[in-house]
């Protein structure tokens, strides 16, 4: 993996070119591991079928042992390099490949990587041929394990079948499941940026800056400007560290989102004009909202003022193309969730797609930004089983296995790493999310969440605040990790899995007691409901209500909503989950988690209505 500028936001400028490579591959699955052995990055697949990408595999078939496929599978398709490109660098980009790849590009392995929800970048200059047909060949793989993000087990049945035993509640889509591009860049280039923002009483604001390069010459100019949306430069700089001083700005808020262009030249200074078209050697783009981010007195401020969070946790799902990248389906959530009176949700439980983040960047969302730490308590139905604390469970929990402080840990700096240089720049994301549901009631958690929330506080030179999802049954007063946290994200099912039905009024009992405990034990941080629902059947109605109906689910949510509007620390509601979506098989679960406000086919249940009312009211939280 590198970055050499390839994994900036891929672009086409005067001195960058791209190439599409989505589209139909020819696809192999490879049980047995020979595929290497027997020379497939050589000479291709052999009886391939023909699948898109991107796409998932597991829903394209027809047989069952498709769907469940667990191990190693072969993508392959060609490519033409063109002569043009010669003196740039080459690199084919993975927007995503889950779960691990190994990349051939004729024959030759040029790259791997590990973590299904991040782009990668391998370099192909001294692999291809050029002006002529290349053969590129990915094998990837998607068993789970303890270090894996997500966790989970790799089991055998008794015919030899690999199975995977997923630890979270989400089906383990896998593939090329994200857009592939064949990128040209320079050799001197613009490699990454950041960005930090101070605002002043007058209307202005001081945009700080900083931009990685690679080979820069000291003769060479390097020019920043920053241009609003009518095409007005209104501010300049030069050199990799500066301030681009905007008299008037222009803040990017909760849907209201104004962006200005962010504009990197590197200038030939040589004096030879040959060397690069009118003196240019490099450019790059991109588009950042001047704003900040922080936490104070129990609240979460933008721009200095207090913001109440409207909005869902989500899964990238949909019908055939499971977590396949599909535009349509990105379009119609966003239009749903403006439907309802939303501005947030939170990527549960991985970095959703680079072009989602962009689109809330442009309609002015909220977005907690979630790596795809999810399953770490060794159980699927973890809010029922996980954070036990008996003679049976203790020390047997996630935490409590070696491997996980050394290999698991490693797995997830990196991968937050890849989460943060990725969204780094994005006005959107104005939290961070660790971790997804940990056994965070576990004494053995306590390094651990200290160690990877350490790392992550140098990697934001905005410093947004940093959380994790907190499980149901690591209650107050018995989870040990929350100090860590700067906001505390609670995920609770008070009325589905604990005193359901008609004990929902003991339900809500229950809940305000745990809540009375939290504003104990942290007095000072803010609480934002990360996950609340109910599964529903759309088109069940029943009266009086019964769990699975309609009228049920909006019961339950009207009691939830009550607890949360008599805690004023409370900041923010993220229903679980916007739609319905898919799940591994059980008896827990009909086709999938039913919990959404919409179905699958995104259409509204009667919860949908209740929302929109709610979070559309002037006189509730409007931030």
């Amino acid at each position: 993996m590198t970055n050499d500028g390839a994994l900036l936001y891929p672009q086409v400028t005067a001195t960058r070119r791209m190439q599409s490579l989505d589209g139909i591959w020819r696809f192999r699955f490879d049980p047995e591991s020979e595929g290497e052995r027997d020379g497939w990055p050589e000479t291709g697949l052999p009886d391939a079928a023909q699948v898109p990408v991107p796409a998932s595999f597991n829903d394209l078939f027809t047989d069952k042992a498709s769907r469940e496929y667990t191990g190693d599978f072969w993508y392959e398709t060609e490519f033409v390099a063109p002569g043009e490109w010669r003196d740039k660098d080459l690199f084919l980009r993975f927007d995503a490949a889950t779960h691990r790849a190994d990349v051939f590009v004729n024959g030759i392995p040029v790259g791997s990587h590990e973590g299904g929800f991040t782009p990668f970048a391998v370099r192909v200059n001294d692999a291809v041929r050029w002006n002529e047909a290349n053969r590129l060949v990915v094998r990837l793989n998607n068993e789970l394990s303890h270090a894996s993000l997500p966790a989970g087990t790799t089991g055998t049945l008794p015919d030899g079948t690999k199975v995977s035993g997923p630890y979270f509640d989400f089906f383990n889509y896998a593939g090329l499941q994200r857009p592939v591009r064949l990128i040209a860049v320079p050799a001197e280039a613009v490699t990454g940026y950041t960005t930090t923002y101070e605002l002043h009483k007058d209307g202005s604001a001081i945009v700080h800056y900083t931009v990685e390069t690679r080979g820069l010459r000291p003769e060479d100019t390097l020019r920043v400007r920053l241009i609003d949306e009518v095409g007005s430069v209104v501010a300049d700089a030069q050199g990799a560290e500066g301030e681009l001083a905007v008299a008037y700005a222009r803040l990017w808020d909760v849907r209201d989102a104004h962006l200005y262009r962010i504009e990197f030249t590197i200038l030939d200074g040589t004096g030879n004009a040959a060397a690069a078209d009118g003196g240019v050697i490099d450019e790059y783009h991109d588009e950042i909202g001047i704003r900040t981010v922080e936490v104070r007195d129990r609240e979460i401020l933008l721009n200095g003022r207090p913001v109440y969070l409207r909005g869902f946790g989500r899964h990238e799902d949909s019908a055939i193309n499971g977590r396949g990248e599909n535009l349509a389906v990105v379009t119609r959530d966003f239009e749903l969730m403006k439907w309802c009176g939303a501005n947030s949700f939170r990527t549960s439980h991985y970095p959703y797609s680079e072009e989602e983040l962009r689109l809330a960047d442009r309609e002015g969302f909220l977005v907690i930004d979630e790596v795809a730490a999810v399953g770490f308590m060794k159980s699927l139905m973890n809010f029922l089983d996980a954070a036990k604390d008996d003679d049976e469970h203790r020390g047997r929990g996630f935490f409590d296995d070696p491997d996980v402080m050394t290999r698991t840990l490693h797995v997830h700096k990196a991968a937050l790493d890849e989460l943060f240089t990725r969204d780094r720049n994005h006005p959107s994301v104005i939290m961070w999310s660790l971790m997804n549901e940990p056994d965070s009631a576990s004494e053995a958690a306590v390094p651990y969440f200290r160690a990877i929330f350490d790392h992550a506080r140098t990697l934001d030179p905005q410093h947004r605040p940093l959380t994790y999802t907190n499980l149901m049954m690591a209650a107050a007063g018995r989870d040990r990790c929350h100090g860590f946290a700067d906001v505390i994200c609670l995920n609770r099912y008070y009325g589905w899995y604990v005193q359901g039905g008609y004990q929902l009024s003991g339900a809500k009992a229950a809940f305000m007691a745990e809540m009375d405990r939290w504003m104990q034990i942290e007095p000072d941080k803010p609480f934002v409901f990360t996950e609340y629902g109910a599964d529903t059947a759309a088109g069940v109605h029943k009266l009086p209500s019964v769990q699975w109906s309609e009228e049920y689910q909006c019961e339950y949510l009207k009691m939830q909503h009550e607890v949360f509007d008599a805690y004023p620390a409370v900041v923010g509601e993220q229903m679980w989950n916007l739609c319905d979506f898919q799940t591994g098989e059980g008896i827990m679960r009909v086709d999938g988690n039913r919990k959404g406000a919409f179905t699958r086919d995104r259409q509204p249940k009667a919860a949908a209505f209740l929302l929109r009312e709610r979070w559309n009211d002037a006189t509730r939280h409007q931030a």
